[in-house]
């Protein structure tokens, strides 16, 4: 079977579909996976169909920093303004990447999947890399509320995808027909749905469909750790990790991080951050995290999907200050699920509360070890094969 995997997005976005094609190729599959040239790297033996427009450059300009801060109305709107003079040329090259596929998996945005099936005949399914089919007992990952009770849970889905809607349906019906030769857009289909995120993280709703799977988190397995990185690590007692992932820092975070760091007492590793190296701390760039976590005192970071499933599964005490978006569930379902402390988000950050948020920060060393056995690449490969 030929298998096209679209993933748009960052790292944390890409590198879970990587694993999964991975484990369709060792099934006997072919695999394309259309992707940002940066991430070639991960491949290893999968087909890299490179995106001419990369989303996670898009996401970091200037432009794309405040869109993602401009909260959920904000977003779908920016989403026309930030991606609409890219997305003909996007669009495209995704066609020509997906044509002669048998199976399309997609995200949900932009309804890609979709549109390759109308055109082309092939079968689809689409990943979710946040619990985002609708149900009562939580609202939609991107409204920042822990709930809105049974019926305002409902509806917030139902408003994130009318905002949407009424954003991009214009853009999508002329793209529609422009490049795919097609008619405006049908009401989403009721296709099978996989949802890279562990039962054990998020209980499963019990108001969703049969075809709504949460596989478990879909994982690459780590990799070696620079030789510099490693050395640091193994120098002195164990370091805490500190990064933001593919967010732009706001200005005086840098100082105030470092100087939780010495409130605490701790060595650290800092990612992005443009701190200096001293004999305490260890600026490095991009780190595998599966490989890292494992080996700190505590883990402090955004609350992005990937990283959040990374420090859960390394059993690192992890400290979620989140952005924006979804990364405020994240945050809410780390302290639920006592694997860290009551999340504190970026704009309340001082140096204070960061240091003490360390120092309190203590594991679930029992959901690490039931995460590391859980197989979500397995369980994701079992029924694409069974419902193709």
């Amino acid at each position: 079977m030929k298998v096209a995997i679209l993933a748009f997005g960052s790292r944390g976005d890409t590198q879970p579909c990587v694993a999964l094609g991975r484990g369709l190729r060792a099934r006997g599959h072919d695999v394309t996976v259309v992707a940002a040239p940066r991430y070639a790297p991960l491949m290893d033996g999968l087909t890299l169909a490179p995106l001419s427009v990369d989303p996670a450059a898009v996401l970091d300009s200037d432009e794309g920093q405040a869109w993602l801060r401009s909260g959920p109305l904000g977003f779908v709107s920016g989403f026309k303004r930030v991606v609409e003079p890219l997305a003909e040329k996007l669009v495209v090259e995704v066609d020509a990447a997906a044509r002669a596929a048998d199976l399309v998996l997609s995200p949900a945005l932009g309804g890609m999947g979709a549109h390759l099936s109308d055109r082309y005949g092939m079968p689809y399914r689409l990943l979710h890399f946040q619990p985002s089919h609708p149900t009562a007992a939580f609202p939609n990952p991107l409204v920042p509320a822990r709930t809105l009770g049974g019926w305002g849970n409902r509806a917030s889905y139902a408003l994130i995808d009318r905002l949407t809607s009424l954003v991009l349906g214009r853009m999508v019906n002329r793209l529609r027909r422009t490049v795919f030769g097609l008619g405006p857009a049908r009401r989403e289909r009721e296709v099978p749905v996989l949802c890279a995120v562990s039962p054990l993280v998020v209980p499963r709703p019990r108001d969703w469909p049969a075809r709504v799977h949460l596989t478990g988190y879909w994982r690459l397995p780590p990799g070696p750790l620079p030789e510099h990185v490693a050395a640091f690590v193994e120098e002195g007692p164990r370091p805490v990790f500190v990064g933001f992932g593919s967010m732009r820092p706001p200005k005086g975070l840098a100082p105030l991080v470092q100087r939780a760091l010495r409130l605490a007492g701790v060595r650290a590793v800092v990612q992005g951050l443009g701190v200096a190296r001293s004999a305490t701390v260890l600026p490095v760039d991009e780190v595998d995290h599966a490989a890292l976590f494992p080996r700190m005192a505590a883990v402090v970071h955004h609350g992005g999907a990937g990283t959040t499933a990374a420090s859960l599964t390394a059993g690192a005490p992890t400290v979620v200050c989140p952005f924006f978006a979804d990364q405020h569930f994240w945050g809410a379902r780390v302290a639920a699920l006592r694997a860290g402390p009551a999340p504190l988000p970026v704009r309340r950050l001082t140096a204070e509360a960061l240091a003490a948020r360390v120092l309190r920060a203590v594991p679930n060393p029992r959901l690490a070890a039931r995460l590391r056995v859980e197989d979500g690449v397995r369980q994701a490969v079992d029924l694409l094969e069974v419902s193709r």
